[in-house]
Parts: C-alpha cells; sequence; structure tokens
C-alpha cells in the first residue's frame, strides 16, 4: 500500500472527492492561482477543515504521479476521522474512565502509526490530533499501525489547547511527557486522563504544556537525553495502564 493511492489529482477530481466526502487532509495550489475551479475547491476545502498550501509549479510537477495536475493535488486521508464526542462514547460503551492519547505535532509518520498501535494495546480509547504541522492519516500510518487503526478512533481538531480545556470540562485530567516533569511513578495517574506526547524535535508546546495538570518525566539512565516520541508514548501509556490495574 502506498501513499500516492490517496493522491488526487486535477481540478475534476479533487473537486468531486471533496463533494463525495471523502476526508481530505490538505491541497497544495499552484501560487497564485486564482481561477473559478480554483476557488471553488478552496471553498470547499474550507468547508471540510482541509489544510490549503500554496506551492511553485515545479514542486506540484514533482509531486505528480499523472503530470495533469492542473494546479491542484490533494492528499485525502487512507482512514476516516473519529470526532472527540466518538471517542469519549466509546469509553462511555466500555463502562470505563476515558483515556485518550494527544499528539502535539508528530511528524513522522511510523511514529503516529506505532503509537495508534500503542493506544489500542494499552487500552486507550482514541487518539486526537491536530491539523496542522502533523502527519495526517496517511498508507504509511494505517501499515505502521499494523489494523490498529481499523479499531483505534483518530479525530482530527483544529486546537488542541482549546480541545483540552473541553476535555477537562467532562472530568478529564491531562499528563504530558516531559524531561523537566515529575518521575511518573510519583504522580497519580488513574482516573479519566489525557497523556499528552509532543512532537519528535521539540516535545510538547508550551501553550499546551500550560494547559497540563501534570507533567511527567521518564526515569533514564542512558548517556543521551531523549527517547523516540512513540517509545515515551509506549512507556507513559503502560504507567497509565499498570495504575489502573492496581485501582
Amino acid at each position: 500500500m502506498r501513499y500516492e493511492e490517496y493522491t488526487i489529482e486535477g481540478r475534476n477530481a479533487v473537486l468531486e472527492a471533496f463533494r463525495s466526502g471523502k476526508p481530505i487532509d490538505k491541497i497544495f495550489v499552484l501560487d497564485g492561482c486564482q481561477d473559478g475551479p480554483i476557488l471553488t475547491i478552496k471553498r470547499e476545502a474550507k468547508k471540510a477543515d482541509a489544510l490549503i498550501k500554496y506551492v511553485s509549479k515545479e514542486r506540484l510537477d514533482q509531486m505528480s504521479e499523472t503530470g495533469k495536475h492542473q494546479g491542484i493535488i490533494a492528499y485525502a486521508a487512507a482512514y476516516e476521522y473519529a470526532g472527540v464526542e466518538d471517542i469519549l462514547q466509546r469509553a462511555a460503551d466500555k463502562g470505563e474512565p476515558p483515556f485518550v492519547i494527544l499528539l502535539d505535532g508528530i511528524e513522522d509518520p511510523h511514529n503516529l502509526g506505532a503509537i495508534i498501535r500503542t493506544a489500542n494495546q494499552a487500552g486507550a480509547h482514541g487518539v486526537i490530533i491536530p491539523k496542522n504541522r502533523a502527519v495526517g492519516l496517511t498508507a504509511t500510518v494505517a501499515k505502521a499501525s499494523a489494523g490498529a487503526l481499523h479499531y483505534t478512533p483518530v479525530a482530527k481538531v483544529t486546537n488542541l489547547g482549546k480541545t483540552i480545556e473541553e476535555l477537562k470540562k467532562e472530568g478529564l485530567w491531562f499528563v504530558c511527557g516531559d524531561m523537566d516533569g515529575e518521575t511518573m511513578y510519583h504522580l497519580d495517574l488513574k482516573g479519566a486522563i489525557g497523556l499528552v506526547i509532543g512532537n519528535e524535535g521539540d516535545g510538547v508546546s508550551r501553550l499546551v504544556k500550560e494547559k497540563c495538570d501534570f507533567i511527567a518525566s521518564i526515569p533514564m539512565k542512558g548517556d543521551i537525553d531523549s527517547l523516540n516520541a512513540s517509545v515515551a508514548a509506549g512507556i507513559l501509556s503502560y504507567e497509565i495502564v499498570r495504575q489502573r490495574l492496581g485501582e
């Protein structure tokens, strides 16, 4: 399965994809192009909350598989996105306090796929990713999840900080992983909880970190100062599992 299977090129094809309800992550538009069909597609993209990126003709030519992009290429999601409310309902249906994993700007599709796989195995009720500056549900992500995308809902939101505030009203507490935090074994991570994992290079952004109730660090004895994002997500997820089993 290749990512190109979910690349849509040409004006009519992209417009039909939007109108049929196909989930589109982002569109790449020829910079400066303002004709009628392109403006129509941009309106559809805004309605669908798809990201619009303006690029040069050279970039579109490089991306194009068909050589007939007509100034527009769309990347469709490999899987449908869930709503945040679907994730909460999943927890309610199971009679469990919600356990949600929120990802603040994961850009590597293999990391995202691995985290979705971990989420499924650790019993998380869903994963939340941001719309901007992050990878979406590409075919590479689907493959890396080893089938977990069939079972673990993923929601895409415009503003992660606002989503955290809304989920706090539903009774969730939030913990983010950060090297400067308190050792995870000393924190009470039971009950309804959201685990926030940051970007591969920069970690959790300041604005998101400020909205978290706890900052958890993973004890490290080695000579390097960080862990891969998906590995950190796995370790913190299973500390939450351990504490839940001890309730």
